[in-house]
C-alpha cells in the first residue's frame, strides 16, 4: 500500500506529516548565505532531512560544529562504502583523512548522487571546519583520525567474531557517539556522567547494529562486491555463506539468524537510556533521542520478519514524523522503548533458539522503563507510540 493508503489507514499521522514537511521547508529557507556554510547545510538536508531538522534547534555554535562533524564522517563513510575503490587507493585516504580536513582545496571523487557532490566539493566542508573554535576542531580531528584508522583495519579484516563486530561498530558509529559527547562538553551545555565514554559508545553501537541488520539485502547485493558486516560467529550457526540467508529455501534459518542479530543489539539499550537520562539541554536531548527511538522501532519491525531478506523494512513516514514531533522528554523515551519492547515480546517464538535470551533482554529494558516511574502517568494521558506501531 502506498503513502496515500497509509495516511487513510492512519489519519492521526496527517498532522505530524504536514508539520514535519513545513518544518523541513522552513529549514531549507534558513540556509546561510556564505557559500561554504550554504553548501554544508543544503547537503545536510539532502543526505538526512530528519537529522538536519533536529540540529536546527541547536544554538548556532554547536549547530555548526555538529553539521560539519556529521558531513566529515559521511564523507569518510562514503569512501569506506565505495567498493569500486581499489584497496591500495582507499587505505591511505582513510588513514590520512583527518589531515585532509585542514586542506582547503582537497577533494576525492567517489560515491554516488548527493554523496558524490559532497566528495567533489569537499573544500566547502573544510572551509567551514576551519572556522570552528579550536576545541571543536580538536574533537572532530581526533574522532576522524580514530575512525579512519579503524575503517582501514576492517578493509583488510573480515568481521569474524562478535568481538570483531563490536569493534567495527565502535569505529563506524561508537566514535560518533563519543565525538558528539565531546562537542556537547566543549559547548559547556552538558556535564556528562563519569562513564560517558562507555555509554556514548553504546549509543553508537545500538544505531549501527540496527542499520547493519536493516541493510542486509542492500549490502549483500552491493556491486562490484558485497559488504559483509554480520559476524561469522553468528551467521555461521545457520548457513554456510552469508549470502545464503537471502534464498527462500533458507527462510527458517535466516529468520533465526536475524533474531540472533537483533538480540545482540538489545544489550546496548540500558546504556543508551542512561546516557539520555543524563542530558540537560532540550535540543541536545532531542538530537540524541529521536534516532534511538527510531532504532528500537526498526528492530521491532525487523525481528522475526523474513521480509528483511526480500526487500526494504522501514518505518512508515507518518510514524517517523510522530517521533520527530513528540519525542521531547525522557518520559517519551521510556514510553517509546517500553511500547516497542512490548511489540518485540509479542513476536518472540518460543521455538527460536535464542528466545529465552531475547526475552531476558526485553525484560531488562521493560524493567528500566517501569522503574523510571513515568509509565503510569504517561498511560493515563496517552499511549500514542503503542497505538501507532501495533498495526505497522
Amino acid at each position: 500500500m502506498g503513502i496515500l493508503g497509509e495516511i487513510v489507514r492512519k489519519p492521526d499521522e496527517i498532522y505530524p506529516l504536514l508539520k514535519l514537511k513545513m518544518a523541513v521547508k522552513k529549514a531549507e529557507k534558513q540556509i546561510p548565505p556564505e557559500p561554504h556554510w550554504g553548501f554544508c547545510y543544503s547537503t545536510l538536508h539532502k543526505v538526512s532531512k530528519s537529522f538536519s531538522l533536529v540540529i536546527q534547534q541547536l544554538g548556532t555554535e554547536l549547530r555548526n560544529a555538529v553539521c560539519v562533524f556529521y558531513l566529515i564522517l559521511r564523507a569518510l563513510d562514503t569512501i569506506e562504502d565505495d567498493t569500486s575503490i581499489p584497496t591500495d587507493v582507499k587505505l591511505p585516504v582513510l588513514i590520512a583523512f583527518h589531515r585532509h580536513i585542514y586542506e582547503r582545496d582537497w577533494h576525492f571523487s567517489c560515491g554516488t548522487d548527493e554523496y558524490k557532490v559532497l566528495m567533489d566539493q569537499f573544500h566547502h566542508v573544510s572551509a567551514a571546519f576551519l572556522e570552528l573554535e579550536k576545541g571543536y576542531q580538536e574533537a572532530v580531528e581526533d574522532i576522524t583520525k580514530r575512525m579512519g584508522a579503524g575503517m582501514a583495519k576492517f578493509i583488510c579484516q573480515e568481521v569474524e567474531t562478535v568481538d570483531d563486530y563490536d569493534e567495527y561498530c565502535h569505529y563506524a558509529a561508537g566514535l560518533v557517539g563519543s565525538g558528539l559527547s565531546k562537542l556537547f562538553l566543549t559547548s559547556q551545555l552538558e556535564v556528562l556522567t563519569p562513564d560517558w565514554e562507555h555509554i556514548s559508545n553504546s549509543m553508537g553501537l545500538f544505531l549501527q547494529k540496527t542499520n547493519i541488520i536493516r541493510d542486509y539485502l542492500e549490502d549483500i547485493n552491493e556491486i562490484p562486491k558485497p559488504r559483509m558486516y554480520w559476524p561469522h560467529e553468528i551467521w555461521g550457526k545457520y548457513v554456510d555463506k552469508l549470502e545464503d540467508l537471502k534464498y527462500e529455501e533458507n527462510s527458517s534459518k535466516a529468520v533465526q539468524c536475524l533474531n540472533d542479530m537483533v538480540t545482540n543489539a538489545l544489550v546496548h539499550i540500558e546504556d543508551c537510556m542512561r546516557y539520555m537520562a543524563a542530558l540537560r539541554d532540550p535540543a541536545i536531548f532531542r538530537l540524541c533521542a529521536i534516532p534511538q527511538i527510531m532504532a528500537i522501532g526498526t528492530l521491532a519491525l525487523c525481528y522475526n520478519n523474513v521480509q528483511l531478506f526480500r526487500g526494504v523494512v522501514k518505518m512508515r513516514p507518518g510514524l517517523t514524523a510522530k517521533f520527530v514531533d513528540r519525542a521531547k522528554t525522557m518520559a517519551d523515551v521510556y514510553g517509546a522503548f517500553y511500547d516497542f519492547s512490548c511489540m518485540l515480546k509479542t513476536k518472540v517464538n518460543m521455538n527460536d533458539p535464542n528466545s529465552m535470551d531475547t526475552l531476558n533482554r526485553i525484560e531488562a529494558v521493560q524493567k528500566m522503563c517501569r522503574d523510571s516511574g513515568v509509565l503510569l502517568k504517561r498511560y493515563l494521558q496517552s499511549s500514542f507510540f503503542l497505538l501507532t506501531v501495533e498495526s505497522s
